[in-house]
């Protein structure tokens, strides 16, 4: 096989690119505390308009930390924030990272029913979250055994941090403004709820900052094959590889405006939208929620040059009825992945704007990419090459031996941003990682080739997990949730094709015996959007009599899923 010194890619690799990185010895708060002393008056954040400059974000924060500290927050305890994109959840983030604290990002998608997980699991003490989100927090909490229970809620109102006059080219669809000017009742109940301005105005000042490199900074959920979601441990230096690594790939400076659409509890959102963009001293365009015609009217008046997104966000924009309307001359790179980009769409990114789009490839265990397509040289439907300081291969899944090029195996990644263990999980990252040439890899679980460039290209999954438009759905979390369901007795949960989304979540299922005759599909889905996030709720119901099982009783999902393909 191939030596590591000289990979495929290594031929092609750029002049202007460094092979390695030397990554700064400090904590990602300290990214801040150089961008807001060398740009003090520079906006860092714009939301609907209003500005947050880099020396507010970093008052904010240390504001926030403070008063974290002072409601017994300690070195390496977890802070959930549980938020949409908005100015509030980057300084919810540092200001827990300022605390020596871990943030854990829920999606703001979960309901009460997928909450409690993250409170139980990593043992978190205090929530971070908005006023909408704030009684969700406060049922889950309360379904939990007193030991395992939150400290406290502290909610923010969106329009914290929104300008008293929306300007006509800042104005979101009727539906979102009226949410974003909400102001629900916070729950009442034996958690105690703060409100966001009280906590920042409490005058509270942190102690030193502590953190070092290799000290636990985040904590982000993903799903294997079975069980619930488990945590993935990032360290500052993990996290800072990317967050350094993104801005040289990218092309990115001070200068650059970026707009933070892609959501920011997601690993590249969070990567990319909270902590490259202040380590890089960028400007950011926030959107709460994807709403084609304000992103068309956002670019046009803030000249946004840097876009990281979903394809199905550029096929959904091209489809406005006031495209032409829309100035994107500004758009000078634009990135992503979640999902393969169309042919015909990356086209005409080509034909208007010269742009190709860089898809890249990674995971919530690998801090976003391992494999990023070069700006000035991407080859379509690709995940690119291994980003700086990264080895990949292909291997056979069962000999574990790397394959020539072309062949179609398993990706494995090796790198200074794989993750270091699932937390509480020491089996399941033992069956994450292997050794190659004396290198801890990481075993994706992703099928792929590697043309005679470098290039990967993926195929298909080893894994159960259904993308939908970016969004990964793990079969095994849906399907205990769907256990819950009184008229359920069993439930396989399966991918099938959508022309939109790439695909959605297909439920088969055994229904019980009082239910039967009685339980429509519509029934099912019903439940199924009061009980779980919107993007995880099946798009079609099939009812069987029985689900096929193997000898020792275990559901084949895999037949399902053949026989939804073949159909």
């Amino acid at each position: 096989m191939t030596a590591p010194s000289t990979r495929p890619h290594h031929a092609i690799w750029p002049k202007r690119l460094p092979r390695q990185l030397v990554l700064p010895e400090t904590s990602l708060w300290f990214n801040l505390e150089v961008s807001a002393r060398r740009y003090p008056h520079k906006t860092a954040y714009l939301f609907l308009g209003r500005a947050l400059s880099f020396a507010d974000l970093q008052a904010e924060a240390e504001a926030l930390a403070g008063w974290l500290q002072a409601h017994g927050i300690s070195k390496g305890d977890r802070v959930a924030v549980f938020m949409q994109n908005c100015p509030q959840f980057v300084i919810a983030v540092h200001a827990v990272l300022r605390a020596d604290a871990v943030v854990v990002p829920v999606n703001p998608m979960n309901k009460a029913d997928e909450f409690g997980h993250y409170i139980s699991d990593p043992g978190t003490r205090i929530v971070l979250t908005t006023a909408d989100l704030a009684g969700i927090v406060a049922e889950a909490n309360a379904a939990l055994p007193a030991a395992q229970q939150l400290q406290h809620i502290v909610a923010t109102r969106f329009t914290d941090r929104m300008p008293a006059e929306l300007h006509p080219d800042e104005q979101p669809q009727p539906a979102i403004l009226q949410w974003l000017l909400a102001d629900p009742p916070l729950p009442a109940g034996a958690t105690p709820v703060t409100r966001w301005a009280d906590a920042l105005a409490a005058g509270h000042r942190p102690g030193p900052h502590t953190a070092l490199p290799d000290d636990l900074a985040l904590l982000p959920y993903t799903s294997g094959t079975t069980g619930l979601p488990k945590g993935c441990m990032h360290t500052h230096r993990t996290l800072m590889h990317n967050v350094m690594c993104g801005g040289i790939w990218g092309f990115s400076t001070p200068e650059t405006v970026g707009l933070g659409v892609v959501p920011m509890f997601h690993i590249t959102g969070f990567v990319y939208g909270c902590l490259a963009s202040v380590a890089g001293a960028n400007t950011t365009v926030i959107l709460p929620r994807w709403d084609r015609e304000l992103v068309g009217r956002l670019i046009s008046r803030h000249r946004v040059t840097h876009w990281t997104c979903i394809p199905t966000m550029i096929i959904d924009l091209f489809g406005s009825p006031n495209y032409a309307s829309f100035d994107l001359s500004s758009l000078k790179y634009l990135s992503g992945g979640g999902a393969a980009m169309p042919q015909a769409v990356a086209e005409r990114l080509q034909r208007e704007f010269n742009i190709t789009f860089a898809e890249g490839y990674g995971l919530t265990e690998t801090a976003a990419p391992t494999h990023a397509n070069l700006p000035e040289r991407a080859k379509l439907q690709c995940l690119g090459i291994p980003v700086i300081g990264t080895d990949s291969r292909i291997i056979d899944p069962d000999t574990l031996k790397e394959l020539p090029v072309g062949e179609t195996g398993e990706i494995v990644s090796h790198g200074p941003q794989v993750f270091k263990g699932y937390w509480g999980h020491p089996e399941a990252t033992r069956a994450a990682f292997i050794e190659i040439d004396g290198k801890r890899f990481f075993r994706t679980g992703d099928l792929g080739r590697m043309d005679e460039e470098g290039y990967f290209f993926i195929t298909d999954r080893l894994k159960r997990m259904i993308n939908a438009s970016g969004y990964k759905i793990w079969p095994s979390e849906v399907e205990l949730l769907l256990f819950k369901c009184p008229a359920v007795q069993e439930a396989c949960v399966i991918a099938t094709r959508d022309a939109y989304r790439g695909e959605s979540a297909k439920a088969v299922i055994v229904l019980r015996d009082e239910a039967r005759g009685k339980t429509s599909a519509e029934d099912i889905i019903a439940w199924a959007r009061e009980h779980m996030a919107a993007y995880k709720v099946p798009r079609s119901v099939e009812f069987v009599d029985a689900l096929p099982k193997s000898g020792s009783g275990k559901v084949m999902w895999r037949l399902l899923q053949e026989k939804e393909q073949a159909g």
